[in-house]
């Protein structure tokens, strides 16, 4: 069921996706957790069924490895001729791809999709080679190894205690129309192996000692069964969006928690955890950042470190701004195919709960067909705030005296024009001057503008005059109209205010990290590459920043930023810890958090090249989570970016 009809505009882009998807060839892969659970043989029995059903089928490269089986099917298709490729003095065979796409066959089959070619062909891998057919609009099935995914390979290697050569990276999965998921239980595959089904004897006697052990099969099945119970997830989230489905398919268990300042915030947390663990579900921790919370710092931070302590548990975290607290949870519920929801609640007597709208109330009235754990006990939970309630903190006098002002002069206006229009005319005129008030945002003037607009139009311009008195019921109709528009002004003025805010804040982050690439990719020389991502990473994260480098066995300051003086004995012990551990610590984080600021490795994956050290200007304020994961990233580059330029001085 739908519940969204897609806009002429939708359909137009729909249709434009779908005639890509038909020009491009399609991608079928037959993916396995292990070397000889039949991957080759599906693969061939298929094609051939797409053979008998009048489709060119042709096979590129099959690696049969002796099995007679596959070598028997092969003789009912059309082989594509290998082309010579000459490397270090011997012509080796290699796939010819310009053959293959000046073939142009319906079906083309390519075993080993991670397959590394002959130096001197124009990819470096196979799976580039797919790529370039798919884009010449031919279909391809291929086979694919767990081990071998990008995501997937530190894994693997952990398991098999093996280092893993050659990777597909994972956006290929992506390109996949089908992906067809082959599997045979552990005993069977040993005794493949043992019947020499898979490898030759002798190379079947040593796979069996290390690769092929009974707990290392038992563990790539469950990662690769998870794997892709993962993507065909991923699939159905894609297909609801694009079709406009808001309904909740419980396909299968998926938690939210609702993150607050309130005391329950750590129960619910621990209480979804357990929930997640027992059902074995994915579970996502959210906090919906509303100005009408009005959150001091402190609370601020205790959010974060919650958010921090559900990601440590397991937890997807995400902050999403949102002016309605209710319909921002249920929305982002129903996009993520959420089943349900877990929030806290205190019982609390009648006459207080008349008065107050519980966020768990509300959500249990508009939840629908999502499942709601509510979640009781001695604590005060975050009462969803009026849309009319006060906002700002501080007394705004500025624009208290520049509504005083403007009452001034359209009073002096209406004095002019008096003589000319009728009476009730001029109120239209200070209509005016209440509006712009109430393009300020700010509820507290536009209400004083518009109860001060109408009783000076009374005391001026309306008889009796010199008097506030309201004896005309039209007079009262004339006060309530422009108190309604004066605050739907300012609320829609706040809310606009407010997404453009967010939106140039995310935009900033964004552009500067951009930057912060396209720099690194331009200069040359260490000194200078810190010295950028010191006053990049300052400017974007509005911190005082220290670049430290770790060279002659020592962990130096490169490059500095804002105000930032020698360090400390506790931030050298810090930052050295940090560059000794490669993880994050510091402000906020869980680790070593008593101090100031926060310590990034200068991690590429393999190497440790320095530290950064954040600290932001208002005191003690956490990084929140995506904070955390964007200085990963630009933390990233830079190390890529020193990697890089070490290499070119034979460091």
């Amino acid at each position: 069921m739908t519940n969204h009809r897609l806009t002429p505009e939708e359909y137009l882009k729909k249709a434009e996706e779908e005639e890509k998807k038909e020009k491009k060839g399609k991608l079928k892969i037959y993916l396995g957790a292990a070397p000889g659970v039949g991957k080759t043989h599906r693969m061939l029995v298929d094609a051939e069924e797409k053979k008998q059903q009048g489709i060119d089928v042709v096979t590129g490269v099959i690696e049969s490895h002796g099995r007679v089986e596959i070598e028997t099917l092969l003789k009912n298709f059309e082989h594509l001729p290998f082309k010579a490729v000459s490397y270090r003095g011997l012509s080796l065979q290699e796939f010819d791809l310009d053959g293959a796409i000046k073939r142009s066959p319906g079906l083309l089959l390519l075993d080993e999709l991670a397959h590394t070619n002959v130096p001197g062909s124009r990819h470096n891998k196979r799976w580039q080679d797919v790529k370039e057919l798919l884009e010449a609009g031919i279909n391809v099935y291929t086979t694919l190894n767990v081990q071998h995914i990008e995501s997937q390979s530190d894994i693997v290697a952990q398991i098999i205690q093996i280092p893993i050569k050659e990777t597909v990276p994972d956006l290929l999965l992506e390109l996949a129309n089908t992906i067809t998921v082959v599997d045979i239980p552990d005993d069977e595959l040993l005794k493949r192996l043992e019947e020499g089904k898979i490898y030759f004897p002798d190379r079947a006697a040593v796979a069996k000692e290390n690769y092929f052990r009974k707990g290392n099969l038992i563990a790539l099945r469950e990662l690769t069964l998870r794997l892709a119970a993962s993507l065909v997830e991923t699939q159905v989230l894609l297909y609801r969006h694009g079709e406009g489905i808001k309904t909740i398919w419980p396909i299968d268990n998926k938690l939210l928690v609702c993150v607050g300042k309130g005391e329950e915030g750590s129960k619910l947390i621990h209480t979804a955890s357990r929930i997640a663990n027992t059902l074995h579900a994915d579970w996502i921790a959210l906090h919906v950042d509303s100005a009408n919370l009005k959150l001091s710092s402190a609370e601020h931070n205790l959010i974060i470190d919650r958010l921090q302590t559900a990601e440590q548990l397991g937890a997807e975290v995400r902050i999403l701004p949102g002016y309605d607290i209710v319909k921002t949870i249920l929305s982002f519920a129903r996009e993520k195919n959420i089943t349900q929801i877990i929030i806290g609640k205190k019982i609390r007597s009648r006459l207080r709960a008349f008065f107050y709208r519980s966020l768990s109330d509300e959500i249990v009235r508009h939840s629908g067909e999502i499942d709601i754990h509510v979640i009781t006990g001695p604590f005060e939970p975050e009462e969803v705030p009026s849309r009319f309630s006060r906002i700002d903190k501080k007394i705004p006098w500025n624009t208290y005296l520049a509504a005083v002002l403007i009452l001034l002069f359209i009073t002096g206006i209406n004095f002019l024009l008096s003589n000319y229009l009728y009476s009730y005319n001029l109120i239209m005129i200070y209509l005016v001057g209440v509006t712009a008030i109430s393009l300020f945002g700010q509820r507290g003037p536009a209400i004083f503008s518009c109860i001060a607009s109408v009783l000076t139009y009374h005391f001026f311009f309306v008889s009796p005059h010199f008097s506030f008195a309201i004896t005309e019921f039209q007079s009262l109709v004339t006060l309530i109209v422009m108190l309604l528009v004066s605050l739907l002004i300012s609320n829609l003025v706040y809310l606009i205010k407010r997404q453009a805010e967010i939106a140039s804040y995310s935009e900033k982050r964004m552009f500067a990290l951009n930057q912060l690439n396209m720099y690194l990719a331009r200069i040359r020389g260490i000194d200078k590459i810190f010295e950028v991502s010191a006053r990049y990473m300052g400017d974007t994260f509005n911190s005082h920043v220290a670049a430290l480098y770790f060279e002659n066995s020592r962990l130096l300051i490169k490059a500095k930023y804002g105000s930032v003086g020698r360090l400390s004995y506790k931030d050298q012990s810090i930052a050295e810890w940090v560059l000794k551990n490669g993880q994050i610590a510091g402000l906020g984080t869980g680790t070593l958090s008593d101090t100031d600021a926060v310590y990034i490795p200068l991690s590429d994956g393999q190497k440790i090249f320095g530290v950064l050290r954040l600290r932001p200007n208002e005191t003690k304020r956490y990084f929140s989570p995506e904070e955390i994961h964007l200085l990963e990233s630009c933390a990233h580059g830079i190390a890529l970016a020193i990697k890089i330029e070490e290499s070119a001085m034979g460091h």
